[in-house]
């Protein structure tokens, strides 16, 4: 009863007129900022920022938990309208979500991403209020150990997107390794894999070009081909009917949003996991619990809801550890607690004690932020689906210059920029060739969380591999990975000897 009393003072500092107006506003701000390719929550709350300062420090985080809130939200609408992922949290969303568009099911793909978008800040937001103290013990359970077993459980879940092709799916995880290998080495800093010692590839090669060039001017030149010179894109309606019957249909993906709740929540309180790995995973999930897997990458609702409800209920994860470890549990939540850290409010168990009234506040907002994204969302629905009604001759510019644009704006390099251009060639000749895209795009993003926690885990263990079956939970974590990835060689002997058998 003191969590509801609690929680009741928080509505009442959240539902203030000042703050409510900052909460409108940070999410409609945050919903094109999440739409902007190359821009994203971290980009959008770092330049904020100084902002923040005309206003109290409870009306500050509120604005910036909002924008944070609005941009998880709005991610969603450059990947199904243009194939271009607004952020590295809504990649998984264009792997269905744009032959959905393309199909003429916009609407239905919009109305999908935020009614799931919705339930999965839901349940997070609930579980943070009741869960807060032992979820966040779950989180110091993780050590490097527990954190490689279970990106190599997302590789698992993964080598089913390659369909039937495990070689092809296999030789794109290892590509989107490489990839994320490139730069200066994590423990000696020495450079490796600087081709043709560019200086550009210093740096590393930055998750938003690759996902650009691939699914942007990847894009741009499939569709090129396909059409012919064809006039528009696809053929987008709407009327208020197709949106209710979208609001229908989303409990054929309620389970598929459920799952990716708890999925993103879980790995979102995990320090520096955050959304894009939980939503990468719940993807897989969705895939390999589903009942016609093959129909996944070609415009399954499920396939939108899975990683739209995992990547805001990983936003709201990732704030857990930022407030009750001072951890935080993604980049967005770092520049937010170093925002605290400004205000003078200092994270930690004492923060609960100290300062209820801006904890719960915040927590509060974040139930009304997560309604408000959801009807901001709904109701621009007809302006997102007109885009795709423009003639393809003006739309295609329109999504180069914004690949560009995305392309350049991570690290201001041109480099990046013919980078993406080259990806973009790549992508396409892959996709000729039937090779697919999702796995290489998982393994850039996993790869060098991957490589920290394993090093860091051979670090501990003097070099022994042991240390991934001694703790519990990386053992369960290990089994299951050890057992999906022997599944398809299974599936292939048995299909080598029922074969010989009727032969």
């Amino acid at each position: 009863m003191d969590i509801l009393a609690l929680l009741a003072d928080g509505f009442w500092v959240a539902l203030q007129p000042q703050n409510l107006l900052l909460v409108v506003l940070g999410v409609t701000v945050g919903l094109f900022i999440g739409a902007m390719p190359g821009l994203g929550s971290v980009n959008g709350v770092a330049i904020l920022l100084p902002m923040t300062f005309l206003v109290p420090p409870t009306g500050a985080i509120i604005f910036l938990g909002a924008i944070y809130y609005g941009a998880m939200y709005g991610g969603a609408i450059s990947s199904i309208m243009l194939g271009i992922p607004g952020a590295s949290t809504a990649v998984a969303t264009t792997f269905d979500g744009r032959p959905m568009a393309l199909q003429g099911n916009a609407d239905r793909a919009l109305v999908t991403a935020a009614i799931a978008s919705f339930i999965g800040g839901t349940i997070s937001v609930l579980l943070f209020t009741f869960f807060a103290p032992p979820l966040a013990n779950v989180a110091l359970a993780f050590s490097s150990p527990e954190e490689f077993s279970l990106m190599l459980l997302a590789f698992a879940t993964f080598i089913g997107l390659g369909g039937d092709d495990i070689p092809k799916t296999l030789f794109s995880i290892c590509i989107g390794l490489v990839m994320s290998s490139v730069g200066l080495d994590l423990i000696s800093g020495q450079p490796r894999m600087i081709f043709f010692g560019l200086p550009g590839f210093f740096h590393g090669i930055h998750f938003l070009v690759l996902a650009i060039g691939i699914y942007g001017i990847g894009e741009i030149l499939w569709t090129v081909e396909s059409s012919k010179g064809g006039m528009k894109l696809s053929q987008a309606t709407l009327t208020l009917r197709r949106i209710i019957q979208g609001i229908k249909t989303t409990k054929e993906t309620f389970k598929a949003t459920v799952m990716g709740s708890f999925l993103g929540y879980f790995v979102g309180i995990l320090p520096a996991a955050g959304a894009t790995p939980g939503s990468l995973m719940a993807y897989g999930v969705a895939k390999s619990l589903s009942k016609n897997p093959e129909t996944f990458g070609k415009g399954n609702p499920n396939g939108v809801a899975a990683p739209e409800a995992a990547n805001n209920a990983a936003s709201t994860g990732s704030m857990l550890p930022m407030l009750t470890l001072g951890i935080p549990g993604s980049p967005t939540t770092a520049i937010l607690l170093g925002g605290m850290v400004i205000w003078g409010l200092e994270p930690g168990p004492m923060l609960f004690v100290e300062h209820k009234s801006f904890v719960w506040g915040l927590i509060a907002s974040l139930y009304v932020a997560n309604l408000f994204a959801l009807l901001i969302n709904v109701a621009f629905i007809p302006a997102f689906v007109w885009v795709l009604k423009l003639p393809f001759t003006i739309l295609a510019p329109i999504i180069f210059i914004l690949c560009i644009v995305g392309g350049y704006a991570p690290t201001q390099d041109m480099h990046d920029v013919w980078l993406m251009l080259i990806f973009g060639v790549v992508a396409y000749l892959m996709r000729k060739l039937d090779y697919p895209m999702a796995p290489a795009v998982l393994a850039i993003v996993l790869g060098p969380l991957a490589e920290t926690s394993l090093r860091q885990s051979l670090l501990i263990s003097d070099g022994s591999f042991s240390v991934f079956f001694d703790r519990p939970i990386a053992c369960v974590f290990m089994i299951i990975a050890i057992a999906l990835f022997a599944l398809p060689v299974l599936n292939l002997i048995k299909k080598r000897l029922m074969h010989k058998t009727h032969g």
